[in-house]
């Protein structure tokens, strides 16, 4: 998995608890600090690159997405599919 897992946000937010966010190793070390209720542990690990910042994305290439919006905050939460199902 890339990037940081959505469920996880809150979670990661309690235990950071607003300490400065100075370097890498202070956020990882939070990230892997953090666990759930129902015992999901969290691995991190840091990618250094470059990575191109202003990218724009067409209204055409947005509406190709499958995108399914949840009942429950829909513009927060929702679930975007593979627009082909995945051959094995």
């Amino acid at each position: 998995m890339s990037g940081i897992e959505r469920r996880l946000f809150s979670q990661i937010s309690c235990n950071w608890a607003g300490v400065p966010l100075r370097t890498c190793n202070t956020v990882l070390g939070f990230i892997r600090r953090t666990t759930t209720s129902r015992g999901l542990a969290v691995s991190a690990v840091f990618q250094p690159g470059e990575y191109p910042t202003g990218q724009k994305i067409t209204d055409a290439e947005m509406a190709a997405l499958n995108v399914e919006h949840h009942a429950v905050c829909p513009t927060w939460n929702y679930t975007i599919r593979p627009r082909t199902p995945l051959s094995c």
